[in-house]
């Protein structure tokens, strides 16, 4: 079977979970022998992993003036947007692509990360899709999350093949139910003309259900898994330098993931023991808000702000803690504490998260409720037998949740909706 899959980030570059997912469930698809999969970012960077599939990049395939033309806007995009900020993308697609005309090729640049432009290059990600979608062989289209729901259209409109999107998240989760009105009629129309949409947790499925009217009969939950720790990240050592234990945060410092509640734990947590550091490694639009936040808390001292991590720096981070904390607000999943389970990392993980549903061996909190997370925090790092207990059982389960086995069940979902 051939898919034609289209994502916004892949590793090593990636800003988020959803390049991790994207990598960890293409790689577990993979071993079925007869998958074959093609999959299209708007920029590669040349050092992303093809063994196992087929990179296209956006910026890299050639376009016919007329897949550009303002009438192919206007009938992708035109109904997202406002009259002016239409107008406005229109000529400067015209602007970009002036010189060229039905007989000749250019190609569309993409900043293959989140830019101010972002609708923009949404929809010229759509119009590149058409083309691709015309030139290559494959028999099901899978969209990845909101951004190439528009992407995985065209190719549906053009080739008539089945259309899977994939929601990773919701705007529902970024905006804490502020919700930007253009990115919500982005993920209805994609999931009211999809074939079959496919979720992280049930807590995803449930808002897609309740929230943007979908039938539940065409809703399947596929839990997010963990990639097998490579020997050369086995090898990574802690670099603690103290002998203080070490508690984690670890991922973007916005108010999805809930970053007050963990300064505020930490604060409850230092008024009962001196022998423990904070640390949120990170970064977002919060975090001079988290700086501000420790120095009026007086912890300033025992709180440590790394910035952003990636690749071998996030297991330093890990193999050095002590305890993980994910106090997200709204967590369509979080791959993060399965990362840290792995690394024989006790976490502790908002009820309000999907990874929730299936691990056994966390501690589960309301993320409001700091007493019971600072209690949790405390408990580990004071009681060994705690701290044992946690990790190994946490180690064993996470060692069971295998991309491998989401891979058969997203097969399953192809082979439904094709017949």
């Amino acid at each position: 079977m051939k898919a034609l899959m289209f994502g916004w980030e892949f590793p090593p570059h990636i800003l988020g979970g959803l390049g991790t997912a994207s990598y960890g469930l293409t790689k577990g698809m993979a071993m079925q022998p007869d998958m074959d999969i093609t999959f299209v970012i708007p920029k590669p960077w040349g050092d992303e992993d093809q063994s196992f599939l087929k990179i296209i990049g956006s910026c890299n395939t050639p376009l016919v003036w007329k897949d550009v033309s303002p009438e192919k806007v206007r009938e992708r995009f035109g109904k997202y947007m406002d009259p002016q900020d239409y107008y406005t993308l229109r000529d400067h697609i015209y602007s970009d692509f002036r010189y060229l005309n039905t007989n000749e090729f250019g190609t569309i640049e993409f900043s293959g990360r989140y830019p101010d432009n972002l609708l923009e290059e949404i929809n010229n990600y759509s119009i590149v899709a058409g083309v691709i979608a015309r030139s290559n062989n494959f028999d099901i289209i899978h969209s990845h999350d909101w951004l190439t729901y528009p992407a995985g259209l065209h190719a549906k409109t053009i080739t008539g093949k089945p259309l899977v999107i994939h929601v990773h998240a919701t705007d529902f989760d970024r905006s804490r139910g502020n919700v930007n009105p253009r990115v919500y009629a982005i993920e209805k129309d994609g999931m009211d003309n999809a074939d079959h949409i496919i979720t992280v947790s049930n807590l995803t499925r449930n808002i897609v259900i309740e929230k943007y009217h979908q039938d539940p009969k065409k809703v399947t939950t596929v839990h997010n898994a963990v990639e097998p720790l490579s020997p050369e990240i086995e090898a990574i050592q802690s670099k603690k330098g103290t002998k203080d234990k070490v508690i984690t945060f670890l991922g973007r410092i916005t108010m999805q993931k809930g970053p007050e509640y963990f300064v505020e734990a930490a604060a409850r947590v230092l008024k009962k023991t001196d022998n423990v550091r904070f640390v949120m490694a990170g970064s977002g639009d919060m975090m001079n808000q988290m700086i501000r936040l420790a120095a009026q808390r007086n912890i300033a001292d025992k709180f440590h702000f790394t910035g952003f991590l990636k690749g071998k720096q996030v297991y330093e981070m890990l193999k050095s803690s002590d305890v993980y904390v994910m106090p997200s607000v709204s967590e369509p999943f979080g791959i993060s504490p399965l990362e840290a389970m792995q690394c024989g990392v006790p976490s502790i993980i908002s009820k309000q998260s999907g990874c929730a549903e299936i691990l056994t061996n966390a501690i589960k909190t309301d993320y409001w409720d700091i007493e019971y997370m600072a209690d949790a925090m405390y408990s580990i790092i004071t009681y060994p037998s705690m701290f044992e207990y946690l990790k190994e059982e946490g180690l064993k389960e996470v060692n069971e949740i295998k991309w491998e086995y989401a891979g058969q069940k997203v097969r399953k979902i192809y082979e439904s909706v094709m017949k």
